[in-house]
């Protein structure tokens, strides 16, 4: 059995060697494939603070929307939405945790 396991073990980490140095290689042959360096491709997302201290984002050149996150978390707690999957959920978890401690205290009573 020790035999077994050692062989075992030797193999996983000749393995594991194997994926790090094809991982180095794929990596080498994607920036060969690539051919140039090209400094003019651009982020696709950018963020920047402007003089005034506000954020502004671009993504693919385009500029999107600041927002305030206090305000959106108050619309968010006014529409107090009712998700059903977060309440079956709950539910669920009352019912197995209240089954296990009646069973571990069922147990423990016959010991």
């Amino acid at each position: 059995m020790r035999n077994f396991i050692f062989k075992c073990m030797i193999l996983v980490g000749v393995l594991f060697i194997g994926v790090l140095i094809g991982m180095n290689k794929a990596n080498e042959g994607m920036l060969n494939m690539k051919g140039y360096s090209d400094h003019s491709f651009q982020t696709p997302v950018t963020v920047q603070q402007n003089d005034n201290g506000e954020v502004e984002t671009t993504f693919m050149g385009k500029n999107l929307p600041s927002f305030n996150l206090e305000e959106r978390k108050e619309k968010l707690e006014e529409a107090k939405a009712y998700n059903l999957f977060s309440e079956t959920g709950k539910f669920l978890a009352d019912i197995v945790t209240s089954t296990t401690q009646k069973v571990f205290g069922f147990l423990s009573s016959l010991l």
